[in-house]
């Protein structure tokens, strides 16, 4: 198992040209190139993000965009898992994050999201420590 971070890599926008369908590999030489290479040989992939705006972060969705080589690659994952907090509350508030997940996800036809997780009023470092749902959390990765 392994942790990555999106916060310090380098991934610019992707630019739309789809050499990496013929290449298997983006143009654009960042950090994206390796992280799409984990992300084709793992079994699982757990996106975790913030709610910014009722969507997930710009550097998850930019990495998703950049992950187009994966395509027409023979990507290993099957189960893909969302992580979420917010400051707000409301089960609405991640819908939209999880939908743009989806979307990515419908691409490739040997994955499937498996399982969400919500953590609502979280407004900053360590509010979330004493929650109930950091047990649900932990099943979900027990369980994975």
């Amino acid at each position: 198992m392994e942790f990555l971070s999106l916060k310090d890599q380098q991934i610019a926008f992707c630019k739309g040209c789809l050499a990496c369908q013929k290449l298997g590999k983006c143009v654009i030489n960042d950090d994206a190139i390796a992280i799409a290479d984990k992300m084709c040989e793992s079994d699982v992939i757990v996106w975790a993000t913030p709610i910014y705006y009722y969507e997930m972060s710009g550097q998850m969705k930019t990495l998703i965009d950049r992950a187009n080589s994966l395509y027409s690659r023979d990507y290993r994952f099957r189960e893909i898992y969302f992580l979420a907090v917010a400051a707000e509350n409301e089960e609405y508030v991640p819908k939209k994050a999880i939908n743009g997940l989806q979307g990515w996800i419908d691409c490739f036809d040997k994955a499937e999201l498996k399982g969400t997780l919500f953590v609502g009023d979280v407004g900053g470092p360590k509010e979330i420590e004493g929650s109930p749902k950091l047990h649900e959390a932990y099943e979900l990765g027990r369980n994975i």
